[in-house]
């Protein structure tokens, strides 16, 4: 096993919370050049650890912050870091740390227990101030969210808005405890929709996902309450008579944006789960670093 350079920052106890740290350079820099940051962003690391992640994001000169829910590792990664005027190390958890107003980057190893959870909090919300992240996930559930046809339409909405790559298969070798499966680098960059599209497209998500075996001209033809659709279907690449919930994400969204354009059509109100996110940004609860 080679030698990662970074083995020293990490714990040799037992690991009865099931966390695993990442401990190799060349994974850093994978998840780096999938996410360029510069001085100009604000970027987030969440569930930072002993900082492998954060530590190399500072030296970007973006503005950061590091979420740790430990106490312990948040004092020694702020000590270990301290003097670096663009980072901000804020104790708490990442399931319910609020989250920026502003536009921000999200670049992380994220725990396997909690990966669900916490990509519902960065896509589900319309609009998102999200634009770019680079994430370590477990690697079948990167394998799921990167398919080109989605299985549910929670991650049909993910994906109709939100370009999602694998970019790479992580070993488990890379880890401190190693875990049991490998992982994978996923990369997610915004489609940039706007507003009225993707009120569209939450409407056509639930009539295709209602009934995901039916022709996509009936799914349509339901949202439109009866106006034409079979042109702008294969406008958009979707044939009406294919399985509704066989079309690909991306050809969902171009449908919605080509919807949203005509201003004769209306669309129902977001419901308010999509719309009541916590954007108050991290820190703001605790001063200064932890």
């Amino acid at each position: 096993m080679p030698s990662s350079g970074l083995s020293s920052s990490f714990p040799t106890a037992p690991n009865p919370s099931g966390v695993h740290f990442l401990a190799a350079r060349e994974v850093v820099h994978s998840l780096l050049e999938s996410c360029p940051v510069g001085p100009a962003d604000l970027v987030l690391d969440l569930g930072a650890g002993p900082g492998a992640i954060t530590a190399p994001l500072v030296r970007t000169g973006a503005k950061v912050i590091a979420v740790e829910r430990d106490p312990a590792f948040a004092r020694k990664l702020s000590n270990r870091l301290d003097g670096h005027h663009n980072l901000r190390v804020v104790t708490d958890d990442l399931r319910t740390v609020p989250l920026p107003r502003k536009e921000f980057a999200v670049v992380a190893s994220i725990p396997y227990a909690v990966s669900s959870a916490l990509l519902r909090r960065l896509l589900h919300p319309c609009p998102t101030p999200l634009r770019r992240a680079a994430l370590i996930v477990e690697w079948g559930f990167a394998k799921r969210l990167a398919r080109t046809v989605p299985r549910n339409r929670e991650q049909a909405w993910w994906a109709a808005r939100f370009e999602l790559e694998l970019v790479r298969r992580v070993p488990a070798r890379c880890f401190r405890p190693v875990p049991s499966v490998d992982s994978a680098v996923l990369a997610i960059r915004g489609r940039n929709l706007g507003l009225r599209a993707e009120t569209a497209l939450w409407t056509l998500l639930g009539a295709a996902y209602r009934d995901p075996r039916g022709p996509a001209r009936t799914a349509v033809a339901a949202a439109l309450a009866g106006r034409k659709i079979r042109g702008p279907l294969q406008a958009c690449g979707i044939s009406p008579n294919e399985p509704a919930g066989t079309v690909p994400a991306r050809r969902w969204a171009a449908l919605a944006r080509r919807l949203a354009a005509d201003p004769a059509l209306h669309w129902p109100r977001l419901p308010r789960e999509l719309r009541a996110a916590d954007r108050t940004a991290p820190g703001r609860r605790r001063r200064g670093r932890s």
